[in-house]
């Protein structure tokens, strides 16, 4: 029991997510005080968390980086940058310049968030203290700079793609060494977001087989509600910055354990995978690496993007393992009982909405509260249109004498008619979600009497998100497997 207590807690620990994106070219702009075998030997974990180690006035001369930080270079740089602003010319450029707010200079006591500068300057009165902005540019110069001559910067500085959605902070700028694994791993997270699953299960729906479509949508929806209810239920923090790098900042105000995209990024390509096996024809082995490279990626990305520590991903992964164990033997009854029976709609409203609010009650507001509504809703509207489709007739299911079923032969008329489809359908999709967002949240606000001065805190009460989520969402599931069918039938897209 002790060497499994110590395996999670390395597991867990935030230097191997950091080790990690330092091999794949990830480089945070924040340093630390102290060495970094002292900084190394002040971090202890609780649940994810970091407490860093508070350096003294000696301590501040001697500045290394952590985990992905800048390496030798980056001493270099900081011990001849102090020189040069100890000039009084070098220190004339610095004269009037405003630093950013990633590289204003914080001091160790108060640094909590993504950067972590020099509190104070030994260099006297009137020069400022040195940035981590001051120390990543004077890195650059130093590699750039070959036999005096300047030469192309050998990394390439950016920020997170998109800001805190509970906080909005946008982060702190780092460092890429190896574009290609930054988009690559960029892409890999994708395929847990919102954005992907607004195209691909309507693909799958439009252009495949709604058959499969409407039972992945179940896994999905009771995999990401169980994963983000296990969340609220832990609440283990985020790994700690530094040392880990935050290449995402987007999902930061969550709790981490599990990794819900590791558990969706698990359950879809399997899902698919087993639920396509036998009923369309391709080659099985084929297919069952598609799903492991689509697995590996995702849950590797949430490494590089330091958002869960090894721990978190692998316990995402085992998680939707045990899930789907458990739900795909039943897939048939419970598809069967929402296309058939009679008080299915009012089952299947309820049943969601119940679940929804039971998610609500477990923590304080957090984006995952937003997130399970959204969820619940899409898989609500998504079950009632499939019920309403089936009495009505519309987009029935494949006979057993058509099985199995063979991937048509690809040609331009093909290809035109698919993308078309998609196009019109997504673009019908973001039209619903707009126009019910206008109306459902002021809605939904004036019935609470919640004010409206501040839509990011006035969506943070249950009372609207819960409702508001639910509504659009489940409005959006719906027009994927109903209006949207019957928009390409009157197009002749069918």
């Amino acid at each position: 029991m002790e060497k499994m207590k110590e395996l999670c807690h390395y597991l867990q620990d935030p230097h191997l997510v950091a080790r990690f994106q330092n091999i794949c070219g990830v480089r945070g702009t924040f340093t630390t005080t102290g060495s970094s075998k002292v900084a190394d030997r002040a971090h202890s974990h609780n649940n994810g968390a970091c407490h860093h180690h508070v350096a003294g006035e000696d301590d501040r001369e001697n500045l290394s980086s952590v985990g992905a930080g800048e390496g030798e270079i980056m001493q270099t740089a900081s011990a001849k940058l102090r020189r040069r602003i100890g000039d009084s010319n070098v220190a004339n450029n610095f004269k009037g310049e405003t630093p950013s707010q990633n590289g204003t200079a914080v001091s160790a006591a108060i640094a909590g968030g993504e950067t972590v500068g020099v509190g104070s300057s030994p260099a006297g009165p009137g020069v400022r203290s040195v940035s981590a902005q001051d120390l990543s540019r004077a890195a650059d110069c130093e590699q750039s700079q070959v036999g005096g001559v300047l030469g192309p910067p050998r990394s390439s500085k950016v920020k997170p793609l998109r800001k805190n959605s509970l906080t909005g902070d946008d982060g702190q700028e780092f460092l890429i060494d190896n574009r290609f694994l930054y988009y690559l791993f960029t892409f890999g997270t994708e395929l847990g977001n919102e954005t992907f699953y607004i195209t691909f299960f309507p693909f799958i729906t439009w252009n495949v087989d709604a058959f499969i479509s409407r039972r992945l949508i179940m896994v999905w929806v009771w995999v990401m509600y169980l994963g983000q209810c296990t969340k609220d239920v832990l609440g283990w923090s985020r790994p700690a910055s530094p040392p880990v790098v935050k290449v995402e900042v987007f999902y930061n105000s969550e709790y981490s354990m599990p990794s819900t995209h590791a558990m969706s990024g698990t359950a879809i390509p399997f899902a698919l995978y087993f639920m396509t096996y036998g009923r369309w024809e391709y080659p099985s082995t084929l297919g069952f690496i598609l799903a492991l490279c689509w697995c590996l990626l995702v849950c590797s990305s949430r490494i590089y993007m330091g958002m869960h520590s090894v721990l978190d991903v692998i316990a995402g992964f085992l998680y939707s393992v045990l899930i789907l164990c458990f739900f795909l033997p039943i897939l048939d009854l419970i598809d069967g009982f929402n296309l058939t029976c009679r008080y299915a709609p009012i089952i299947i409203i309820s049943l969601h909405l119940g679940l929804g609010l039971f998610s609500f009650t477990l923590d304080t507001w957090s984006t995952s509260r937003g997130d399970t509504a959204q969820i619940l809703g899409t898989g609500a509207g998504i079950a009632l249109a499939s019920h309403v489709n089936y009495h009505l007739g519309l987009m029935p299911d494949f006979t057993p004498d058509q099985l199995p079923l063979s991937m048509p032969a690809l040609s331009p008329s093909l290809v035109a008619v698919v993308m078309l489809r998609l196009v019109v359908g997504v673009l019908v999709l973001l039209a619903t979600r707009a126009v019910m967002k206008a109306i459902t949240i002021p809605l939904v606000c004036r019935v609470f009497r919640v004010p409206t001065d501040d839509l990011r805190k006035a969506r943070q009460h249950m009372e609207v998100e819960l409702p508001y989520r639910y509504i659009v969402y489940g409005t959006v599931g719906f027009n994927v497997v109903f209006l949207v069918p019957l928009l390409f039938s009157y197009m002749q897209l069918s």
